[in-house]
């Protein structure tokens, strides 16, 4: 990692799932070969051209989450090598919602790029393959409290699995687990209040127990691979603080995959210890947006398109 000034009270944020489009990042990649190169890279872990995908692709194919998690990794990656390029200072931070601390292990060179292209297709693989499609299923429940949910959640599994598996926000908690289940809590959420409670158009339910053949699977992969301590400190989704320790970054992946994503907790650790700007590394604004209703004190800036990059470095 070069080195580039590292700037005090900067922190960078990579998303995950939700944040894919078709034609994501088309409009910097006129302007910056390095995102072709590095899709180019992933292109040859996979064995199928993924900016053809991500430029020329169905909404149904982007969503499919073997390609979904490569996809945007490597838009993540692409963007951070954009940022260093043009200078950009280094964060103190970093975090990433669910696959977007793959993303963070890269930047802060924990992982090679490569080596995390191939990763997060397994891991999309073997997540998809733990529960059978139409069994599984996610929702957002907006405008209920933490405690509320969980307290639903108990009561509506019914001898199957919902769990509270995002912490997204204060108001904003996505659940997950059998379909059955889920919709027994959405019907509860609303009754209980809720603004909203809707279904994510995900293929398996994330981040719950039923994902542990996926972590036992992945787990193998991940001990055949090279880990180094970060360059930039990462917050992890699992316990909301840093680690330096190779293996035990190891391990934070592997329960990641089917423990809760406690980005609320991430994001407030990142504010205690300083951070007063993030950057959104990545396809869209989804992140930005979350972070702003965790702590509106925040200055949230995105990478996703000329203007946005070019205002994130003439400020930051």
């Amino acid at each position: 990692m070069e080195n580039y000034s590292v700037h005090k009270g900067l922190g960078f944020i990579f998303p995950g799932q939700g944040s894919q489009k078709i034609g994501m990042l088309a409009e910097l990649a006129k302007k910056y070969p390095v995102i072709i190169e590095t899709y180019s890279e992933a292109s040859d872990v996979l064995s199928y051209d993924l900016w053809d995908l991500s430029q020329n692709g169905t909404k149904e194919e982007i969503m499919l989450t073997e390609r979904t998690q490569p996809l945007l990794l490597t838009a993540s990656v692409a963007l951070w090598k954009v940022w260093r390029q043009e200078g950009g200072p280094l964060p103190e931070i970093m975090a990433g919602h669910s696959l977007g601390e793959w993303s963070a292990l890269v930047c802060s060179e924990v992982v090679e790029f490569k080596d995390a292209v191939r990763l997060v297709r397994n891991r999309g693989a073997y997540m998809q393959e733990a529960v059978p499609l139409g069994e599984g299923a996610m929702a957002a429940v907006i405008g209920l409290d933490d405690k509320t949910i969980k307290s639903i959640c108990r009561e509506s599994c019914q001898d199957q699995e919902v769990t509270a598996v995002n912490f997204n926000s204060p108001g904003q908690v996505v659940i997950a687990g059998n379909l059955a289940a889920v919709n027994r809590a959405m019907i509860s959420c609303k009754e209980a209040g809720a603004k909203r409670a809707v279904s994510i158009p995900v293929s398996a339910p994330f981040h719950t127990s039923l994902m542990k053949p996926a972590a036992q699977r992945l787990s193998e992969d991940i001990d055949r691979t090279n880990f180094s301590s970060p360059r930039v400190l990462i917050v992890h989704n699992v316990n909301a603080e840093t680690e330096l320790n190779p293996q035990k970054i190891k391990n934070l992946m592997i329960e990641q995959i089917s423990r809760p994503v406690l980005w609320v907790d991430c994001i407030n650790f990142a504010a205690q210890k300083g951070i007063s700007d993030l950057v959104e590394c990545g396809a869209g604004k989804v992140l930005g947006g979350l972070c702003k209703r965790i702590n509106s004190s925040l200055g949230i800036y995105s990478t996703e398109d000329i203007t946005s990059l070019n205002l994130a470095l003439s400020e930051i």
